[in-house]
């Protein structure tokens, strides 16, 4: 099976399949997809997709990103949830030079998961219950769709170094995400030399201190997003090969 799905305007399109949990069963192929902004979807692209045959979109950009950008295209049998689960915006492209990136995004991060507990309870809830397959995404497909995936994953038993390494594949969509932010704003300049990059020590130094604080990933989940047995045996059902 391929990781990777190839697209002429998606950079970042993922399938979230082949990844072991710790029960010896898998995450299965072709279930749960992640990807940067479904909002450039059309012709060949649009056909692509669709012949994956996603029934679920979640779409975790701030609604303003939404109206800039757009969102995937309408769709009879093609569910939409809009879930910012980041309520503090910030620019990285005109972050400055000098900003180190495990430190800075580890400490946003750390926000998203606290600022974004509604959003991201409903998140999980509906990866748990919704129609499969199902995607769900935000502008490059790397922060707040790390932070989601990353739940996901070790909620269904998913061991830390597969989810660090997966959350480090946007790597190999860094140079054609910088290229769309150049054609983008022709008139401005891209500061940050961290710009869509996501080195492993990113994810490392922000779980380390999630555990550090609560335990495990399943702790803060129970802790701050109430996410219960019934939950995460729901999202195992829907993921995991039986």
């Amino acid at each position: 099976m391929r990781r990777h799905i190839a697209f002429e305007c998606l950079h970042n399109f993922r399938d979230l399949g082949g990844y072991r949990a710790a029960d010896g069963r898998t995450v299965r192929w072709g279930r749960l997809f992640r990807s940067d902004s479904l909002g450039k979807l059309q012709g060949q692209d649009w056909d692509r997709f669709l012949a994956l045959g996603i029934r679920t979109v979640i779409d975790l950009r701030h609604p303003w990103e939404i109206e800039r950008s757009g969102r995937v295209p309408r769709h009879q049998g093609l569910g939409y949830h809009n879930l910012s689960i980041e309520h503090r915006p910030y620019d990285q492209a005109g972050l400055d030079p000098d900003v180190e990136p495990a430190r800075f995004l580890a400490d946003r991060y750390t926000e998203v998961i606290h600022d974004g507990v509604k959003e991201l309870r409903r998140a999980l809830e509906i990866v748990a219950d919704e129609a499969a397959p199902l995607v769900f995404h935000c502008h490059s497909g790397k922060d707040r769709t790390g932070l989601l995936a990353m739940l996901v994953l070790a909620l269904v038993g998913v061991h830390e170094d597969d989810i660090v390494a997966d959350f480090a594949l946007t790597e190999l969509a860094t140079e054609r995400l910088v290229t769309e932010w150049h054609a983008a704003y022709p008139d401005l300049t891209l500061r940050w030399p961290a710009y869509g990059r996501a080195p492993a020590e990113i994810m490392r130094v922000f779980l380390a201190e999630l555990i550090a604080r609560y335990g495990s990933v399943r702790g803060y989940a129970a802790e701050q997003l109430a996410v219960d047995d019934d939950l995460v045996m729901a999202l195992r059902r829907q993921l995991l090969h039986r």
